[in-house]
């Protein structure tokens, strides 16, 4: 059964991945092929995509277009920017330096390795000094 973006098959897929298993090993459990197991599991991470591109647009419906974190930018200084750049619309940002920094890797892991942004990151915030990243 369909609940969400994820089938059921999805679900138990990603679940024994996240425990570890291969994709051997979980076709095996579910007696099915690997690559099966592979199609399966592109599809599940293809729809957790799209469902964050969807909630990224819902967010920044009511956000303002802060700024852009460029790739190669440190993200100490990325918190300067945004930090700047908010006060300079007179709104004040909710978070603190290490909460915002945080907030950016959690964001989207892939776009940042250690301390420096590998991808553009687009920052918007809202009335609130809430900030949202695409």
């Amino acid at each position: 059964m369909k609940q969400g973006l994820l089938t059921d098959r999805q679900k138990e897929v990603l679940r024994y991945r996240k425990n570890g298993l291969t994709q051997q090993q979980i076709a095996d459990i579910i007696q099915t092929s690997k690559a099966n197991v592979c199609t399966i599991e592109k599809a599940a991470f293809e729809n957790v995509q799209k469902a964050k591109e969807t909630l990224e647009f819902l967010y920044t419906l009511d956000a303002t277009h802060l700024c852009t974190i460029n790739t190669g930018e440190d993200l100490l200084d990325a918190a300067k920017k945004i930090y700047g750049e908010a006060e300079a619309i007179n709104i004040k940002v909710k978070y603190d330096t290490i909460t915002l920094v945080n907030r950016l890797r959690e964001s989207n892991p892939e776009r940042f390795k250690a301390r420096f942004v590998r991808e553009d990151v687009e920052v918007y915030i809202n009335s609130e000094g809430d900030l949202y990243f695409g």
